[in-house]
């Protein structure tokens, strides 16, 4: 184990859990749902909610690999750290570093109110990469 990821575990910012398919799935379902709803808002030139729902495409894909594992985020950091440390061979660290970013476009749309049509399609962008990587990953249709 990283020492990243048993720093993450001795401060209780991620905790093991029982691994179960039904939860992954529901991630998998979630993030599917969300993408579908940023587009749609993007499509209708909403573009704080199009980044805030394409962050949490991001945010359910990236929830459903770390349940695969069996562990479960107190945080959004968390969950970024814990999947990089989990996947670091079998995900690209240049999607874990959009991610990131589209972690920080989200806070900005969301309590900044700082928000663009070109960050909202960035964030849709990984979103489909995130998903489509997840989906790989899990060995999903």
């Amino acid at each position: 184990m990283s020492p990243a990821l048993q720093k993450l575990l001795e401060e209780r910012k991620i905790m093991r859990i029982r691994r179960d398919p039904a939860l992954v799935a529901k991630e998998v379902a979630a993030a599917k749902a969300d993408l579908k709803d940023a587009k749609e808002s993007l499509a209708l030139k909403k573009s704080k909610w199009a980044t805030i729902q394409g962050y949490y495409a991001m945010f359910h894909s990236a929830r459903a690999l770390l349940h695969e594992k069996g562990f479960r985020e107190k945080s959004h950091h968390a969950l970024l750290v814990a999947v990089r440390e989990l996947y670091a061979s079998e995900i690209e660290r240049s999607l874990m570093q959009e991610f990131e970013h589209g972690m920080y476009l989200r806070q900005e749309a969301d309590y900044g109110l700082k928000f663009s049509e070109r960050g909202a399609q960035d964030v849709i962008e990984t979103a489909e990469k995130m998903l489509e990587r997840t989906k790989a990953v899990l060995k999903l249709k």
